[in-house]
């Protein structure tokens, strides 16, 4: 525990409610985190499957970008630490109670396993690409024989990504917003919905654009059902969590979250799938980029709601 609060430096002072407003890191971390996870999911997952080629964007294309998300996100974090040579330390033991612990770790686990699923598809974007050194070649040769052992690691690490962000803040007992355990899951839904729009974003494949809208149309009702029960729970708890519920029930956080976030991050991106899939002809682009811009906007909220979200006293 020493350890985690000395690596966690800054993330104390951001439940500060005088001082959220200048952090922008921890929600961007939790944003691109459940990104990424949610696109190594689809493809671990459909490698497993067997339909590599019925989805090629969700596995070979769209992962490449996963490396570069994670870096992105561990350095927005590494920005927020106060001690941040003391980083290492969250590596020097695992915590099963420690929801820093199992990201840390979660984290070492998914981000070298993404450079390698991109060095295994390199050659669907670059066909002509030759590795420079032998030992390259065996390694991509052991990796290929072992796929399917590698897909279920990275399949089991990526869910695990994908609720270890909405679990970090959940671990904050003293904010009773965060105080729920829907937030494990629903940062799951969210994260994998992210990951659909983006598969669908770069994907040319008309078969695999209508899968995965069907499986974003899924996912976004999901979302809403989570929503919606976990203001159910607080509405039936106790007073402090009935007043976290009416930050977004008339208080100051009501019209972004249910305008930003339920309207043009959920409800209209779920509309305008539902009129895809029925044969309508509308721009590819605007249904993901609503989910996406949905998904981060909803971070941001949950993380600076939830600072000025505090217990009686």
């Amino acid at each position: 525990m020493k350890e985690e609060l000395i690596v966690s430096g800054r993330m104390n002072h951001l439940i500060d409610p005088q001082l959220h407003i200048w952090h922008w890191h921890i929600p961007l971390y939790l944003f691109l985190g459940g990104l990424a996870a949610g696109i190594l999911f689809f493809a671990a997952l459909y490698t497993i499957l067997g339909k590599e080629k019925e989805y090629p964007t969700a596995v070979k294309i769209a992962p490449f970008i996963t490396p570069i998300i994670l870096v992105v996100g561990l350095m927005a974090l590494f920005l927020d630490l106060n001690h941040k040579l003391y980083f290492w330390r969250l590596y020097t033991t695992i915590r099963l109670q420690s929801p820093m612990s199992w990201g840390a770790w979660t984290l070492m686990v998914v981000t070298p396993i993404s450079v390698i699923w991109c060095a295994l598809n390199i050659k669907e974007i670059f066909p002509n690409w030759k590795w420079k050194y032998e030992f390259i070649d065996e390694l991509d040769a052991f990796f290929r024989k072992n796929l399917k052992t590698l897909s279920w690691v990275l399949l089991i690490s990526s869910l695990i990504l994908g609720v270890y962000t909405g679990i970090l803040f959940s671990a904050f007992n003293a904010r009773p917003l965060w105080n729920t355990s829907i937030l494990g899951p629903l940062f799951l839904a969210s994260g994998l919905s992210t990951g659909a729009a983006a598969i669908l974003l770069m994907s040319k494949s008309h078969h695999e654009r209508l899968a995965f809208a069907r499986i974003d149309l899924m996912l976004i009702g999901i979302e809403m059902f989570l929503i919606i029960h976990m203001f159910m729970g607080f509405l039936a708890s106790t007073q402090v969590h009935i007043d976290a519920a009416s930050l977004f029930l008339g208080g100051p956080y009501t019209t972004p979250f249910w305008l930003f976030v339920v309207t043009l991050g959920l409800a209209v991106p779920a509309l305008l799938e539902t009129l895809e899939l029925k044969g309508f002809k509308l721009p590819a682009m605007i249904a993901p980029i609503l989910v996406l811009f949905g998904g981060i906007v909803f971070r941001f909220i949950i993380a600076y709601a939830g600072q000025v979200s505090r217990w009686l006293y």
